[in-house]
């Protein structure tokens, strides 16, 4: 089938659909007619609806917690969900395996068997896929909270005819941000296709009557992604999303660091997305947003780890983020223990609730900032649309091709990898190195000038070696990556 940015006729989806569920055994469950499994979801209360209870705390201008986590055995995956919970967790994930999200079943089964037989986890995460509808069912009836995939999938599509078979409301990822900053091989074309699939599947279940959420990756890369090509890519992903018939979306932003850009960001991606999605004829959509808690290099002291953790949260709920993804003390070592996840939990919890009433008053300086975020998204998404001569689908693959839309630090080999940030002077997130990326001279003249201020202010050239230097600053307690000085 060749790409547009075309809903799936229902017959096409059909036809697919005989397909996807043929690509490993627990496909062929029952629970997966589409009759029965839109009967369980119409029985899920509210309360465990992920899209329902983030209207809700969007209504009430609360920031609700999410924790990552996932392991591989059921009754642990279990136990970690509800620990969490019971540790403050408003929502629930699943954080699946690598195998898993590469498609890899069989290794995803055999890590399954001997993490079960030797009673440890073998698996980096919960293998879904190979639990079926009947293991993920049990997840959902034994916790409390809505529950949500996030994986890093670029085909989620028997992945998430299995979850939301099982009651989990929510789905994270897209076409773009689980196909560029996670695999190298993938064409974006296939990936698109893939996750057009997968909306579809949610517009399916949309049209009759059940909300079901979804939510593209924010962060991408984490690593020095600026304000405008994330915000870009969540706009074009929800979009891509609505044409599919979602109603119900969490566009997301990754924390740089400076906390005014960081406010400026969410406001504006959350503006820009409400703008895009009316421009376009996408009517009654239901917007909300989620901030990550930082997501490069952490410390690895434990104190110093749960003040980064403190101070991400702080800044999530000043920018009045829907929700917020948390990170645990541990980060710097691997996947963590349950209990430093669950003070991950709490300490964010803490710290949004503490500054629930609290706003950062409009400024002149936060209003530049935005107006400079949205100018540089509206240069990245009308280029896209020029080159797709109107279409975002095919706009979008041309645009990776010819670096117009560039990730940092992506491994794809889809991506130009040729833009370059750097912070300023004040810790904004600057693009150094432009390559082929679609901005306009005036927008280059004002990055350049930020990151030849700070090189100015440091004594030194403008130079990749700044990149370098942000690049490990924040597990080193600094923000910026400044040169030491002699004393």
């Amino acid at each position: 089938m060749k790409l547009a940015n075309k809903k799936l006729t229902e017959k096409e989806f059909l036809e697919q659909r005989q397909e996807v569920l043929k690509a490993w055994p627990t496909g062929n469950d029952e629970d997966l007619d589409l009759d029965k499994a839109l009967a369980f979801l119409k029985s899920v209360p509210e309360d465990k609806n992920f899209a329902l209870v983030l209207n809700k705390a969007k209504e009430n201008d609360d920031t609700l917690i999410q924790p990552r986590g996932g392991v591989p055995v059921l009754k642990e995956h279990i136990k970690l969900l509800n620990y969490l919970a019971d540790s403050g967790a408003d929502l629930l994930p699943s954080t699946i395996d690598s195998y898993t999200r590469h498609n890899r079943y069989q290794e995803a089964q055999k890590g399954l068997e001997e993490s079960e037989l030797k009673n440890r986890a073998l698996l980096n995460g919960f293998p879904a896929v190979n639990h079926g509808v009947k293991g993920c069912k049990e997840v959902f009836i034994k916790v409390s909270k809505p529950l949500e995939a996030r994986h890093g999938t670029p085909d989620a599509r028997l992945l998430s005819e299995i979850i939301h078979a099982s009651g989990w409301t929510s789905n994270e990822g897209g076409g773009i941000s689980y196909n560029i900053p996670y695999a190298k091989s993938v064409p974006l074309e296939v990936s698109i296709k893939h996750w057009q699939y997968v909306d579809r599947l949610v517009g399916y279940y949309e049209e009759r009557g059940v909300k079901i959420n979804r939510e593209p990756f924010g962060p991408l890369t984490g690593t020095l992604v600026p304000p405008s090509i994330s915000n870009a890519v969540m706009i074009i992903e929800a979009l891509l999303a609505a044409e599919q018939g979602v109603k119900n979306i969490t566009v997301g932003y990754g924390m740089g660091g400076n906390l005014i850009q960081d406010v400026a960001a969410v406001h504006s991606l959350y503006d820009q997305t409400l703008y895009y999605l009316d421009k376009f004829g996408y009517k009654d959509m239901e917007i909300s947003t989620v901030f990550h808690q930082w997501m490069g290099g952490f410390p690895s002291d434990e104190a110093e780890a749960m003040a980064l953790i403190s101070y991400s949260s702080s800044v999530a709920a000043l920018s009045k983020a829907t929700k917020l993804i948390t990170k645990s003390p541990h980060e710097s070592v691997g996947i963590p223990t349950m209990e430093a996840n669950g003070l991950g939990v709490k300490a964010s919890k803490f710290i949004v609730n503490m500054l629930k009433d609290q706003t950062i008053s409009e400024s002149k300086d936060l209003d530049l900032e935005m107006n400079q975020i949205k100018k540089e998204v509206e240069c990245l998404i009308e280029t896209v649309l020029k080159v797709g001569e109107g279409d975002l689908a095919i706009g979008t693959v041309r645009a990776f091709e010819q670096g117009l839309i560039d990730i940092p630090f992506a491994p794809s080999k889809f991506n130009a990898g040729k833009v370059f940030p750097a912070r300023d002077n004040e810790g904004r997130i600057r693009i150094l190195d432009f390559g082929n990326l679609a901005m306009n001279d005036e927008i280059k003249k004002f990055h350049l000038n930020k990151i030849e201020e700070r090189a100015k202010t440091e004594g030194r050239e403008v130079s990749f070696q700044l990149t370098v230097d942000d690049i490990y600053s924040v597990s080193k307690g600094k923000l910026i990556g400044r040169p030491l000085r002699d004393l």
